[in-house]
């Protein structure tokens, strides 16, 4: 198969570090500045009246997290397969919600609107995606950290401490569930009254 010029471009690309230097310094670095921005942890500077993010001090810190994260190849790769999953997973949530829509007028409600159904699926995708994160980061033997849990799991099955572990995570549950307080539907009251 013979390759094409874009192809060619993309490995050029590839070969001068913008996959494994230059876009994932950008994603921190853009994360950590945002994060900076909107909490003012690093203060304010107040201008007539007005208070002002210190912006250069904000990207000064933003720009050094992003170097330390790119020095470390190990990071790079846990981004890099990490984010390449996530974009898989919202590839598979946006089709299954095009698919759920074609059951419904425009005009009608979504049931994924509000409610259990949309809150299942967001502790769905939360596990996914903690999942993929296990999944990204490697150990110093190679394995995945979620391998690593799993090898756990499998070979201490059968011992006390392990089911001690699952019977407390049941019993979390079970609580967290039983004393979830269900508030009234403020609509239902509105049309009582």
């Amino acid at each position: 198969m013979a390759d094409s010029v874009f192809r060619g471009a993309l490995v050029f690309l590839d070969e001068i570090g913008i996959y494994d230097v230059v876009l994932p310094f950008l994603l921190v670095f853009a994360i950590v500045f945002a994060i900076l921005e909107k909490t003012k942890v690093l203060g304010v500077e107040k201008l007539e009246g007005v208070e002002y993010t210190k912006k250069s001090i904000n990207a000064i810190v933003a720009f050094v997290i992003g170097f330390l994260v790119i020095i470390s190849t190990k990071l790079v790769g846990a981004i890099n397969e990490a984010m390449a999953n996530i974009v898989l997973l919202l590839l598979v949530s946006i089709s299954f919600l095009l698919l759920i829509g074609s059951f419904f007028h425009y005009e009608e409600k979504v049931f994924l609107e509000k409610g259990v159904w949309r809150t299942f699926f967001m502790i769905i995708m939360f596990i996914a995606v903690l999942l993929i994160f296990l999944q990204a980061i490697k150990t110093d033997s190679g394995d995945s950290w979620l391998e690593t849990f799993w090898n756990f799991l499998s070979n201490n099955w059968a011992t006390n401490y392990t089911a001690s572990i699952i019977l407390m995570v049941v019993v979390i549950v079970v609580i967290l569930f039983i004393t979830h307080e269900r508030k009234p539907d403020a609509k239902a009251g509105k049309e009582e009254g």
